[in-house]
């Protein structure tokens, strides 16, 4: 019976230690960039040593698949298959945006430093493109659905945390006038 115990506990608190680990990544991510987060950084925010982090994540893929399977988790990218059944394109657009320009809000200093990070590592490309490429093309195929070439360019724009950035960060717009502006944008030139 004793046993049994210390082995459950051993478990749950390795379990405990590697989530220290993961949580201290992300925070670390979303400050300086996965490209520039080493284990040493890791391992001093979450107070264990470095050989602890390699215990539980031997190579930088192992633990950018944890790092990004939480992020997801607590707060995955909008679902794009409700807005499926919206007919009318401008209220379809409006829907996914917003909910989009929602998530970007909520997640803006880890997707800014992810994204750049992506355009030059290539684990984080790797990863990146796994976590949140199947959501991005569910978005696109069905806000896209319906939409000209020119109105689905435009749209590829819209889609863009770089595009959300620049209008709500460089332009001061808030949520619902960035979305507003993107749709008037997209609409206008399906009909032009």
């Amino acid at each position: 019976m004793a046993r049994s115990y210390t082995l459950k506990r051993r478990a749950e608190q390795q379990a405990q230690t590697r989530q220290r680990i993961v949580e201290a990544a992300v925070d670390l991510h979303g400050s300086v960039g996965p490209a520039q987060t080493t284990v040493s950084m890791v391992a001093e925010r979450a107070g264990v040593q470095r050989h602890t982090v390699y215990a539980h994540f031997p190579d930088e893929r192992s633990l950018l698949l944890a790092c990004s399977g939480l992020t997801v988790e607590r707060d995955p990218l909008p679902d794009a298959e409700p807005w499926r059944g919206l007919d009318d394109a401008s209220v379809r657009l409006t829907v996914g945006l917003e909910a989009l320009y929602g998530w970007y809000e909520r997640n803006a200093d880890l997707a800014a430093c992810v994204l750049r990070d992506a355009e030059h590592h290539e684990p984080t490309r790797e990863v990146t493109e796994l976590r949140l490429g199947p959501p991005m093309a569910a978005c696109r195929a069905v806000l896209g659905a319906g939409l000209d070439d020119r109105q689905r360019a435009l749209l590829e724009l819209a889609l863009s945390f770089h595009t959300w950035r620049t209008l709500v960060g460089e332009g001061g717009l808030d949520r619902d006038a960035a979305v507003a502006a993107m749709v008037r944008a997209i609409v206008a030139t399906g009909q032009g």
